[in-house]
């Protein structure tokens, strides 16, 4: 606690005799780290690319603890930061404390959702995106086996993969779909050895195919699959390049436009509540050079297809959140 204090208050003093600074958005990293390679870094890589493009600079905080939340807050609202962007739903019960106390300072939530005057939230449709990941691995798959790994067990990664697991099905009614969570602490975000031992399980079972949804817990499964010779799924930023040729697709879910959008908004950035999935580009899945040999025209279209049926309303991903309960899997 005593560092976290250190560096908010060097921040606070910056920012209080910076003049130009008042005005520096700011944004804090949930657990796990911003070079996560996953969440976080998406997050980090939209704040870089406003300030590469703008010459402007942010304040930022990579937390350490859950209690940290409500300083690091407060600390960047007295400092005069904004906007401020926090990155991951756990940040929506701190927030509601806070943002009455700030009413000219404006607060970006992604992945949560507060009803404040002053708070824009910003909620993914990830069971759109995991849907066409899903449709992918069905497809790749030999063995008619893939897997899940979730980081920790909440509604929002059931969310990831119950939409997968749709998806999968979709292309083979005959699949099987192994999901397992990595913890029920914020921890399993954050534990790659777990997730290469999860990955080696789903294997022994005949999985030839791996989603990861679970942060910095879902490199360990990327690198297991690499090492074990079967294909995996990278999640929010693009993972593909991790492990060139091996990594099927990454499901990209735009946490760095959310940030990029929300400081280049600047203290007018918009409030209230958006959805951003396939039909806004919230959500997708990535082709580029390092998975391009494994991705077929077939394939492509198959989920290009899916993805335009989604955005034009005539194809419904059941959300997990909305009734906890998934038609495709039994979690």
């Amino acid at each position: 606690m005593s560092l976290m204090k250190t560096f908010l208050g060097a921040s606070a003093a910056l920012a209080l005799t910076a003049g130009a600074a008042l005005a520096d958005p700011a944004v804090i990293f949930d657990l796990g780290g911003k070079f996560d390679k996953s969440f976080n870094e998406s997050a980090f890589n939209g704040a870089t690319r406003w300030a590469e493009e703008t010459g402007g600079s942010f304040a930022e905080v990579e937390l350490q603890s859950d209690a940290q939340r409500e300083q690091a807050l407060r600390r960047f609202a007295e400092a005069g930061n904004n906007p401020i962007v926090m990155a991951g739903f756990s940040f929506a019960t701190p927030l509601s404390e806070v943002a009455g106390d700030y009413p000219d300072t404006s607060f970006v939530i992604i992945d949560g959702v507060v009803d404040a005057p002053n708070v824009r939230s910003i909620i993914f449709s990830e069971h759109e995106g995991s849907y066409l990941v899903g449709m992918m691995a069905a497809m790749a798959s030999e063995t008619g086996t893939v897997g899940f790994v979730g980081g920790m067990d909440i509604p929002l990664i059931r969310k990831f993969a119950c939409g997968y697991a749709q998806g999968v099905v979709a292309v083979n009614g005959d699949a099987t779909v192994i999901a397992n969570m990595t913890g029920t602490t914020p921890a399993a975000w954050n534990d790659p050895v777990k997730g290469s031992e999860l990955t080696l399980s789903q294997i022994s079972q005949g999985a030839d195919v791996v989603y990861a949804a679970a942060g910095g817990t879902g490199i360990g499964v990327l690198q297991t699959a690499a090492d074990e010779g079967i294909l995996s799924i990278g999640v929010d930023a693009n993972q593909n390049y991790l492990h060139p040729g091996q990594v099927l697709t990454s499901m990209m879910k735009r946490v760095d436009n959310a940030v990029y959008d929300s400081f280049s908004a600047g203290m007018d950035v918009p409030t209230g509540l958006e959805v951003w999935g396939i039909a806004n580009e919230g959500v997708g899945y990535a082709l580029d050079e390092f998975n391009a040999d494994l991705v077929t025209a077939e394939m492509q279209t198959t989920v290009d297809e899916a993805a335009a049926a989604i955005a034009a309303g005539e194809l419904s991903v059941h959300d997990y959140t909305s009734d906890e309960s998934c038609p495709a899997l039994t979690f």
